[in-house]
């Protein structure tokens, strides 16, 4: 008997067209004959695959789509602005993804069967072979997919506001104004080198427009020893004072003297200072000449006031000592030294931009 009649008679077998008589003989002969036996097992295998994949073959111009939709690259430009988004994707085509390897495999099949090479044992074994590749393949798809919901994968710049920020302690602990974090859906904090790091707001005091970021991101080293300390004790008027941050996403430095004690109308909280403040601004850090924090620029006081103030360092340290010990891992110690003294403008500029972020704002 010639293959093509086995297989035929096989399908006769399989679908009942096979009188009484035929089919006693042909399990008969499945009983006599292991080898012949194996054939038909086979073919009742991969028929059953087959018949799977024609249920699913209906689904690829939909799964073309969706290989569209989940490509690696095209979501970190364009979906990292919006993490929940990507997550809502996953998981509503998640089931499809899955799907789209099942109809790669019985496609697989189908050629196979087509042409005739389910006849060969060793080239079922190649077939199980190609179905672990595929296996393998999606498996990777889904991993691809979990790194851009993942915290270590960076947004796309399509944030809706910066400002900028500065390292209180060496483990990611932040200080910026509460007006630069108060609408924020997320918050990613951008290094000198330009690499961000996923961040949370960990405490804020609205009355005195200042916030505590933590950053969270797995990718986060330890910054080191923090080159400065923040003074307590109010600066005097004409003190030179100099600030290090990122007005329209571009590093600046500026320097000048405090203007004032107080601010507008006698603002307490605030000290005016003739150092120019821009959008972006918010969250720098103010220096003196010895290079101890002495205050936190405001640009939103500038730009509403037509002068320009920052907060006074008294009440960072307040906001710092209010955070609930609850919400922190460890209890927060502050640099008390400072390592910026007697260097030139350019060395300090050098050792503060390490420890000065841009903080960028997503928001819906």
């Amino acid at each position: 008997m010639s293959e093509s009649q086995l297989l035929e008679n096989i399908e006769r077998y399989y679908s009942g067209e096979m009188n009484a008589t035929e089919r006693k003989e042909f399990e008969a002969k499945r009983k006599a004959d292991a080898g012949f036996d194996a054939k038909v097992v086979e073919h009742q295998l991969f028929a059953g695959l087959l018949k799977q994949y024609s249920e699913r073959v209906e689904l690829e111009n939909r799964l073309n789509a969706i290989h569209q939709e989940i490509d690696v690259h095209d979501l970190k430009e364009s979906l990292m602005a919006h993490p929940s988004w990507v997550v809502r994707m996953w998981r509503n085509h998640h089931s499809k993804i899955s799907v789209a390897a099942s109809v790669a495999i019985f496609a697989a099949l189908s050629i196979l069967f087509a042409t005739g090479k389910f006849e060969s044992r060793n080239n079922i074994e190649a077939l199980n072979r190609k179905v672990d590749q595929l296996d393998r393949s999606n498996a990777n798809l889904k991993a691809s997919i979990r790194d851009i919901k993942s915290q270590k994968a960076t947004p796309a710049d399509r944030y809706s506001s910066t400002g900028t920020g500065f390292a209180i302690t060496s483990d990611g602990l932040i200080a910026t104004n509460y007006h630069v974090v108060r609408d924020a859906d997320s918050v990613y904090v951008q290094n000198e080198e330009g690499k961000s790091f996923k961040a949370k707001v960990l405490y804020t005091e609205p009355q005195h427009d200042v916030a505590i970021l933590k950053i969270v991101d797995e990718s986060f080293t330890n910054l080191g020893t923090i080159p400065y300390a923040i003074r307590r004790a109010e600066s005097s008027i004409a003190e030179q004072l100099f600030t290090y941050g990122y007005p329209g996403g571009t590093a600046v430095y500026r320097n000048g003297y405090l203007a004032s004690k107080s601010g507008f109308r006698g603002d307490s909280i605030h000290y005016e200072i003739d150092i120019p403040i821009n959008p972006g601004n918010s969250g720098s850090p103010l220096l003196d000449s010895k290079g101890n924090v002495v205050g936190i620029t405001d640009a939103k006081q500038s730009q509403f006031e037509g002068a320009h103030y920052a907060i006074k360092s008294k009440y960072l340290l307040d906001a710092i000592s209010n955070i609930p010990e609850d919400s922190l891992s460890k209890k927060i110690t502050l640099s008390k030294k400072n390592s910026l003294a007697g260097l030139s403008s350019v060395d300090k500029i050098e050792k503060v931009k390490k420890f000065t972020f841009m903080v960028k704002i997503y928001a819906q």
